[in-house]
């Protein structure tokens, strides 16, 4: 199991957050400012199976735009392994 944490910019949230769910791949979604890139963003958190991870990198890259001034990144994304899951 892995867990992707992609800070993107808060315009692509919605085409993104459709896409993984299209595809079956959940996301969390938390609004975030600051930090990596300066202002208005979304974090997503989603958990998902290692088989999934390269699909989940795939529309994150499709759907993710430059900033404004096309100085900034499309995103900022963290693969962590995950030991347990557990639902409650």
């Amino acid at each position: 199991m892995k867990l992707i944490i992609a800070i993107i910019h808060d315009e692509d949230n919605d085409r993104v957050s459709e896409t993984l769910n299209a595809e079956g791949i959940r996301a969390t979604f938390i609004a975030s400012t600051g930090g990596f890139l300066r202002s208005g963003r979304s974090t997503l958190l989603i958990g998902l199976e290692e088989e999934k991870v390269a699909r989940a990198l795939q529309i994150l890259r499709e759907n993710c735009t430059t900033g404004k001034e096309g100085k900034e990144k499309k995103a900022i994304v963290f693969v962590l392994n995950v030991q347990d899951y557990i639902q409650l």
